[in-house]
């Protein structure tokens, strides 16, 4: 299926790398799609879910965030808001490039990203959580041992992932001072919660913490024996097809009866 490589700014002016993946023939909806922490546009479980979705006629924005992949920016400047300002970037130049995101699609830290951010997407009729923490604070347990030396030091190299990133006190107090919750409950759009019980990365209490914070239309999925990356095909495709079913029903209704 086409896809096409640009690059667009983010609020600061740095350039970031994206991928727009196209169906055969007219799109019938748009997504933009938030990787994970410390992950890129062309991690495993977004590709596949991004083609996976494109057989369903969606095409799909995926980008790096700022400091991430072939994105320019230093990962030590940034934080959860300045992703949230990546992903409010990527739906302004959707606008310009094809259209609105009417579907707002997150993994892990992307998903809790895209909560944040899906309050200022007025066009966007549905957002999807793929393993996502409830608190965007969770993610500091990924280098807890380390937690005093950066508040006492203010910046450390921190191994995530067999790689190593830079992480400041800012981006420890940016985490822990988002109303995460406030925004579930005001967020008047179809929210889809996808979750693992075996996650052993985000445990699935946050999932319940998402869909209890939420007004309907809500709705969960669980993904039985899948890890937090969603490494086996069949789990992504899965993933993919349910949200291309689910969508359907808010991408047809007409703006009138937009959810509130």
């Amino acid at each position: 299926m086409p896809s096409q490589r640009f690059d667009f700014p983010n609020a600061r002016g740095e350039v970031l790398s994206a991928l727009l993946e196209l169906p055969d023939g007219e799109p019938t909806a748009c997504a933009l799609f938030a990787h994970c922490f410390t992950c890129g546009k062309n991690i495993f479980a977004a590709r596949r879910i991004a083609q996976g979705l494109t057989r369903h006629g969606v095409a799909v924005l995926r980008f790096d965030f700022t400091g991430i992949g072939a994105s320019e920016g230093e990962f030590a400047n940034t934080n959860f808001s300045s992703n949230v300002g990546d992903l409010l970037a990527a739906a302004a130049h959707m606008r310009k490039m094809v259209r609105a995101p009417d579907l707002l699609i997150g993994h892990s830290l992307g998903g809790a990203a895209i909560l944040a951010a899906a309050g200022q997407v007025p066009e966007a009729r549905g957002v999807v959580t793929i393993g996502a923490p409830s608190d965007p604070a969770h993610v500091a347990h990924l280098f807890h041992g380390s937690i005093e030396r950066i508040e006492r030091e203010g910046t450390l190299e921190v191994e995530l992932a067999g790689r190593s990133f830079r992480i400041n006190r800012e981006f420890l107090d940016d985490i822990r001072s988002q109303p995460q919750a406030a925004r579930i409950g005001s967020l008047r759009k179809a929210l889809l919660v996808f979750h693992s019980p075996v996650d052993a990365t985000v445990g699935v209490e946050n999932a319940a913490q998402i869909f209890g914070a939420a007004k309907h239309p809500r709705s969960f999925v669980s993904l039985e024996d899948a890890d937090h990356l969603l490494s086996r095909k069949e789990d992504a495709e899965y993933v993919a097809d349910v949200i291309a079913a689910w969508a359907q029903r808010y991408l047809q209704r007409p703006a009138a009866q937009e959810p509130r």
